[in-house]
C-alpha cells in the first residue's frame, strides 16, 4: 500500500476519535440535522478504520511469520506452519487493500434510500405494456429475494392486464449503517436500471408467430429524506382530486380520494389512487413528486459534471436503450457493459444479482480509474 494511502486512513483514524468525542458531548443533540451527519460520518469512519486495523495486524503476522522462514530453523513443522502463515497472510492483504481502496470511491448518500421504481410502456402498444407488468414482476421478485418492501404507489392498467405506467415503492426495512448501507439500500441497487429496456419475443396478440420488438422505461428514483428540510412552495403547486378508477366497488365511485399534484415550474406531475383515503393518498403523491424533482435535480448536476466524459454505466437519461430481453435466445443483453446472460428465464423470476453486481462493479473500476489518474 502506498504511504500516502496510509497517511489518509491514519488521519481518517483521528478523526474517528474527534468524532466519538463530539458525539459523546450532550451538546451534540442541538442540532439534529448536524448529529445525524456527524453519526452516519462516525459510523462509515469506523468500519474504514477497522478494516485498516486488519490490514496492519495482518502485515505484522507476515513480517512474523517470514522471520521464521528467515532464520532457517531445522523444524520442519515450523517451516511448513510459517510457509503456510505467509501465504494465508498474502490472501487476506490482498482482499483487505481492494476493499480499503473500495472505501476511497466517492459514495452517494442516496444509495442507501429506499426508491421508487416507475415503469411506463412505450412503443409495442398492447405487448410493451405487458413486458411493463413483467418487468414490475420482476422487480417485485428480486425485492422479495433481498427481504424489502414493496408497496403500488399508482398504476394505469391496460386492457389486456398489463400496466401503461406503474410506480412502485421499495425499501428495505433493515436499514443499516455505515458503508452497509450504501450496499444494502435499494437506490444503490438498483440505481443504474434507469433507461430503456427493449423485449424481443412473440407476442400474446401475435396470430402468426411472428417476434416483435417493443420498449419499456425504467426510471429509478432515490426517495427523499424525511428528515431533510424540503420545502415547496404551496403557491407552485395545483392538487386536483378525482375520483379514483379501475376496480374497488361502490367506495371508489362515489368518493373524490385520488390525488394528483402538478409542479407548475416544472410541470412534473404525480398521483395516488390506491388508498381510501384523500389525505393518504396526498402525502404518497407529495412523496413521488419530490423524489421526481430530486431526481431532475441529479440529473442536472450529473449533466454538468459529466459533460467532458460518458459515464462506463450510462447517465441515467430515459432514452438510453441500456437492455434488451431477446425470448427466443433465452438471452438478456446489458449494452452499457457488454454483459450478456443466456439465463433470461431464471432474471425475469428475480434473479437480478448477476446483472446488479456487474454494473456496480463496472462503476467501481470507473472510478477507482479515475481516482488513480487524478480526474
Amino acid at each position: 500500500m502506498k504511504d500516502t494511502l496510509r497517511q489518509q486512513f491514519e488521519r481518517l483514524g483521528m478523526r474517528l476519535q474527534e468524532l466519538d468525542a463530539r458525539l459523546a458531548d450532550p451538546a451534540s443533540t442541538a442540532d439534529m440535522n448536524k448529529f445525524r451527519e456527524l453519526s452516519r460520518e462516525q459510523a462509515e469512519a469506523s468500519e474504514i478504520v477497522e478494516l485498516y486495523r486488519r490490514f496492519t495486524q495482518r502485515e505484522a503476522d507476515r513480517a512474523t511469520a517470514q522471520e521464521m522462514l528467515d532464520a532457517g530453523d531445522d523444524d520442519a513443522d515450523m517451516t511448513a506452519m510459517a510457509r503456510e502463515e505467509v501465504a494465508a497472510c498474502d490472501a487476506d492483504l490482498e482482499s483487505l487493500d481492494a476493499a480499503l481502496q473500495a472505501t476511497l470511491l466517492p459514495r452517494d448518500p442516496d444509495d442507501a434510500r429506499p426508491a421508487f421504481i416507475e415503469i411506463r410502456a412505450g412503443t409495442g402498444g398492447e405487448e410493451s405494456a405487458l413486458f411493463a407488468a413483467d418487468l414490475l414482476r420482476m422487480y417485485l421478485r428480486y425485492a422479495e429475494r433481498q427481504g424489502w418492501r414493496s408497496e403500488i404507489m399508482s398504476e394505469s392498467q391496460s386492457d389486456l392486464g398489463g400496466f401503461k405506467e406503474v410506480v412502485v415503492r421499495l425499501e428495505n426495512p433493515s436499514g443499516g449503517r455505515g458503508l452497509a448501507a450504501a450496499t444494502d439500500g435499494v437506490y444503490g441497487q438498483l440505481r443504474f436500471e434507469s433507461g430503456g429496456h427493449r423485449v424481443q419475443r412473440v407476442p400474446a396478440t401475435e396470430t402468426q408467430g411472428r417476434i416483435h420488438t417493443s420498449a419499456c422505461t425504467v426510471a429509478v428514483l432515490a426517495e427523499p429524506d424525511a428528515a431533510a428540510e424540503v420545502t415547496l412552495n404551496p403557491s407552485e403547486l395545483r392538487i386536483d382530486t378525482f375520483r379514483a378508477s379501475g376496480a374497488g366497488g361502490q367506495h371508489i365511485n362515489k368518493t373524490d380520494s385520488a390525488v394528483r399534484i402538478t409542479h407548475l415550474p416544472t410541470g412534473i406531475v404525480a398521483e395516488c389512487q390506491d388508498d381510501r383515503s384523500q389525505h393518504r393518498n396526498k402525502a404518497k403523491a407529495m412523496q413521488v413528486l419530490l423524489a421526481r424533482l430530486q431526481d431532475r435535480e441529479r440529473a442536472e448536476r450529473e449533466a454538468r459534471d459529466a459533460a467532458e466524459r460518458k459515464s462506463l454505466i450510462g447517465s441515467g437519461d430515459r432514452s438510453d436503450r441500456i437492455r434488451t430481453y431477446n425470448f427466443p435466445q433465452g438471452r438478456l443483453t446489458d449494452h452499457r457493459i457488454n454483459l450478456t446472460l443466456y439465463k433470461l428465464g431464471a432474471v425475469m423470476e428475480g434473479d437480478l444479482g448477476e446483472v446488479v453486481g456487474a454494473l456496480r462493479a463496472a462503476r467501481a473500476q470507473e472510478q477507482l480509474a479515475a481516482l488513480e489518474s487524478g480526474a
